[in-house]
């Protein structure tokens, strides 16, 4: 049995358990750093990271001279850093793993140059990340006082809302927040939920006494006749190639914004007239009057291109230098140059020219969630799924994840 133990080949192999632990640590700290953390048993979820972190340690140990247990034992304590200044509190899961990463630094096969060195660093790490998390959120937070009064889950169980009453120097005022129910991380005792996917749909000042939340499930085809019961002017953005799949033009999203009232004079329009003016619908003439050409092919360009404005795109000024063509920095030279209107790409559609089939193709679902508070329509699942109200797939890195 000594000699097994002894084996080189048996110490490497155990050396991968090393790794599995760090790279559950470090799935650990980006759980930290974009989702909420809550423990269902506490005393369950202690057991298991004490006992997880005792046998992964006394592996560690055992190949502690192995190359792939030195790398770890670096990498465990780094990426605990962002799981103990945002999950302060949660010492069932912090200070296993903590005392681990600690013990098997000091203990690993490293130089002691190496580990006094690491050591070092990551102690300052430690200081100087606390220092700058605690002075964010005692100067930046907002110290009004917030209480959850009613919270639930729609009846397809896709979204979740909280009402909060929020008290401050303004009398106060109440919200309701909804969420998704589906972009949660589970695990048998400890749940993850993304942070900043909340939306405020309705908010009253000042504080609301009487509080009626009501869930009722509609189709699509009745929230569009309602919303176009609405207005007739509701818009839907959409992708080119949602655009071209509709048989809608690439060209014809083009159009002039901010236009003097002398120019629309010009196009035979009226003062009174603050409407965008599609390209589409000038001749000839009134395209030249601003700087701008169409092609047999319908396609716009730049009639004749500034010297800066070809530098900006990239072009040599032997071939046309169509609009479709361009970034969004030679768009904005070109508006420069012609700084008496502004030219936009308007990708937005009237809700009215769509289908019903069209709106299942941008990802409307059949049927779903409507919310009303105190007998006011303030959520509906059509337009959070059309506008895109939760970007589920999406990490971006801000300070508001560390509110």
């Amino acid at each position: 049995m000594k000699t097994i133990f002894s084996n080189i080949w048996i110490k490497r192999l155990f050396s991968i358990v090393s790794v599995l632990y760090a790279a559950g640590v470090c799935r650990l700290c980006y759980y930290s750093i974009f989702y909420d953390i809550h423990i269902a048993t506490r005393t369950t979820v202690l057991l298991i990271t004490v006992f997880g972190s005792l046998a992964a340690l006394l592996i560690m140990l055992y190949s502690r001279k192995q190359i792939l247990t030195r790398l770890a034992s670096f990498v465990i304590l780094p990426a605990m850093l962002p799981v103990v200044l945002l999950y302060f509190g949660e010492w069932e899961i912090i200070i296993p793993i903590v005392i681990t990463g600690v013990v098997i630094l000091l203990l690993s096969g490293a130089g002691e140059g190496t580990k006094t060195a690491l050591g070092t660093i990551i102690l300052l790490l430690y200081i100087f990340g606390a220092l700058g998390y605690f002075l964010f959120t005692s100067f930046f937070v907002s110290s009004a006082k917030e209480t959850v009064v009613k919270s639930g889950v729609s009846p397809s169980e896709r979204y979740r809302y909280y009402v909060v009453n929020t008290e401050d120097t303004s009398n106060g005022s109440t919200c309701v927040y909804i969420e998704p129910n589906y972009a949660d991380v589970k695990y048998k005792y400890v749940t993850f939920t993304l942070k900043n996917m909340e939306k405020i749909v309705y908010q009253e000042r000042p504080i609301c006494e009487e509080i009626n939340i009501e869930w009722e499930t509609q189709s699509r085809q009745d929230i569009t006749e309602k919303l176009e019961k609405l207005s007739d002017s509701i818009t839907v953005s959409l992708s080119d190639e949602e655009l071209e799949q509709f048989g809608y033009s690439i060209e014809g999203c083009w159009e002039l914004d901010e236009l003097l009232i002398e120019d629309r004079f010009y196009l035979g329009q009226t003062a009174s007239d603050v409407d965008p003016v599609k390209l589409d619908t000038l001749d000839e003439e009134q395209l030249a009057y601003f700087g701008i050409g169409r092609d047999n092919d319908g396609r716009y360009y730049v009639r004749k291109p500034t010297s800066d404005l070809l530098d900006v795109a990239g072009s040599d000024g032997t071939e046309r230098l169509y609009f479709t063509e361009m970034d969004s920095k030679s768009l904005e030279e070109f508006n420069d140059t012609y700084d008496y209107f502004v030219l936009n790409f308007n990708r937005r559609v009237l809700l009215s020219e769509l289908s019903d089939e069209q709106l299942g193709i941008l990802g409307v679902s059949e049927t779903g969630d409507v919310l009303s508070f105190n007998g006011k329509i303030c959520f509906r699942y059509y337009v959070a799924e059309l506008e895109d109200y939760f970007d589920t797939e999406s990490r971006k890195l801000s300070l508001d994840l560390l509110g």
